[in-house]
């Protein structure tokens, strides 16, 4: 990859390729803003989930847990068409709403930024999850019990016990969802359409285009990589125990 990149279609070294990357700066920028939208979402939803877990029995505990990691069993491809068939102007929703007599049209749901982002959402949710509940399930106690006794309120509690014991988790799964989210191309095909462009799709388009657009492709690979290397070093700055953190 590093080769292409920094070579032209003759094998002569060149910056070309780098320098032409700006051509294509509001992909990246669309990329970034829909893997930031979708990882706080993921993390709104996992968060309360995986604190919900903790609470129940361990046999309870384990039949959700497994409820979670049904979807990762499933292919990809699978997992992204179902969506299809439930935002579609004749899918699930248009349907249910048009028959309980709330819109007298489609409203259009598949091909917009929506659609792309709750995809992501949808798919990489178990990667954020499991790592919070992993943390989580091991809290000590005692520390819960002690700040009650202090007069400590469920925000406080929360505030100065539960989540900074739990950061470590939570850093990694904002890790697991961010990377491939931002790196994508097949949720924003299937459910953006080709208004939606994101990195991983002008990567893909160019790798698909021909050896002579190899070198470009592999050049936007590249920067790509060195951004997600530079997420995961800020991800780590922010972790204060490598116990459940992002490993580098």
């Amino acid at each position: 990859m590093f080769y292409f990149a920094l070579t032209d279609n003759n094998g002569v070294f060149t910056f070309a390729n780098i320098t032409a990357i700006g051509k294509y700066k509001k992909a990246f920028g669309i990329s970034i803003l829909y893997a930031a939208v979708s990882t706080v979402i993921t993390l709104l939803l996992a968060y309360p989930m995986a604190y919900f877990m903790t609470k129940l029995k361990i046999s309870s505990q384990r039949m959700l847990f497994m409820i979670v990691m049904i979807p990762m069993w499933m292919n990809f491809l699978i997992r992204t068409y179902s969506w299809i068939t439930i935002l579609s102007n004749t899918g699930l929703i248009n349907t249910f709403l048009q028959k309980i007599g709330l819109i007298d049209k489609p409203i259009k749901l598949l091909l917009t930024p929506g659609a792309v982002i709750l995809g992501m959402v949808y798919d990489y949710i178990p990667y954020m999850i499991l790592p919070i509940y992993s943390v989580m399930s091991k809290l000590d106690k005692s520390l819960l019990e002690a700040a009650e006794d202090l007069g400590s309120n469920s925000f406080t509690k929360f505030k100065r016990v539960i989540f900074p014991l739990t950061k470590p988790g939570v850093i990694s799964g904002i890790t697991m969802v961010f990377v491939p989210s931002v790196s994508t191309f097949y949720i924003s095909q299937k459910l953006g359409g080709t208004k939606t462009m994101l990195i991983g799709d002008t990567i893909e388009y160019f790798f698909n285009s021909g050896p002579e657009h190899y070198n470009i492709a592999s050049a936007i690979s590249m920067v790509l990589m060195v951004m997600i290397l530079i997420c995961l070093f800020i991800m780590n700055r922010f972790s204060d125990s490598d116990d459940g953190g992002v490993l580098m």
